[in-house]
């Protein structure tokens, strides 16, 4: 039996390279997924995922990893991303979720509900970073993924920008934090407003940190989250998705209530920082 033609990854494809080999071995459409918020102690965890389309379309002017972009440039590839995907989704998972399932669970569950809410099905998933299971198709876990392939590039200025948003939001109801400037990662700011004032209902409470300013620190991470703090009026938004336009997919962000959910914790993702 004859052994299948090796993919060539053509250097001078740059960022998009990958998605061209993909796509000459006959994997029309290639998606990309990328997380935001894994690092934060605060706010939700944000779940991206993107289609391109194939030749001059899909090349979008100023596409990179979200984290090498400034504020204003991610807003203006977001906005692109957004103008010619074939699809995209986001996806959010509450902080009082990820202290109820885990860091990595929610992280890896997210990406697979973001890719899954593509209206265009995918022949062939890229993720940045962290192999996902239970797709229906081929994928391949991308070191770096994001300055890899355009796909995963698109993904995580979805999530990131979004993520910006919803931390821009949450600034106005808990203002004591800072979470307008810092978007709820651990920094010197962050920390000082956590000492004097304690955690707001938005913080992960399974994160050493807050649940040292808590007071809460010497009990099991799924006991750390006080039942007091998973009020409807202070909790991120609910998972719930609404049709954005043609070939494309979003989450809700609006005002629904989300009811109370457990808490938990995965203990070896504990307190991890980015």
């Amino acid at each position: 039996m004859l052994a299948p033609p090796r993919t060539v990854v053509r250097r001078e494809g740059g960022l998009y390279a990958l998605e061209r080999a993909l796509q000459r071995r006959g994997f029309q459409h290639v998606a990309g997924a990328d997380e935001a918020g894994r690092g934060a102690c605060a706010g939700p965890l944000v779940a991206g995922a993107a289609i391109l389309p194939e030749g001059k379309r899909g090349e979008i002017e100023e596409l990179a990893d979200s984290k090498l972009l400034t504020a204003a440039a991610r807003e203006r590839v977001y906005a692109q991303v957004v103008k010619r995907a074939l699809a995209w989704s986001v996806v959010i998972v509450p902080a009082a979720e990820v202290d109820a399932r885990g860091l990595h669970v929610c992280n890896l569950a997210a990406m697979r509900r973001a890719l899954a809410s593509l209206t265009t099905r995918p022949d062939y998933v890229l993720t940045d970073g962290f192999p996902v299971d239970g797709l229906g198709g081929p994928g391949l876990a991308v070191w770096k993924g994001d300055r890899v392939a355009a796909c995963v590039a698109a993904a995580s200025v979805l999530a990131k920008v979004t993520r910006d948003r919803l931390m821009v939001e949450l600034d106005g109801k808990f203002p004591d934090y800072g979470f307008a400037v810092h978007k709820g990662y651990i920094t010197e700011e962050h920390s000082t407003a956590l000492t004097t004032h304690g955690p707001c209902a938005e913080h992960r409470f399974s994160y050493v940190n807050v649940a040292a300013a808590s007071g809460r620190g010497n009990r099991p991470p799924r006991a750390r989250r006080p039942v007091a703090e998973a009020r409807p009026d202070s909790v991120a938004v609910p998972l719930m998705l609404w049709p954005v336009s043609e070939g494309t997919v979003g989450v809700a962000s609006g005002e629904q209530p989300r009811p109370p959910v457990p808490v938990g914790e995965d203990e070896a993702m504990e307190g991890e920082k980015r």
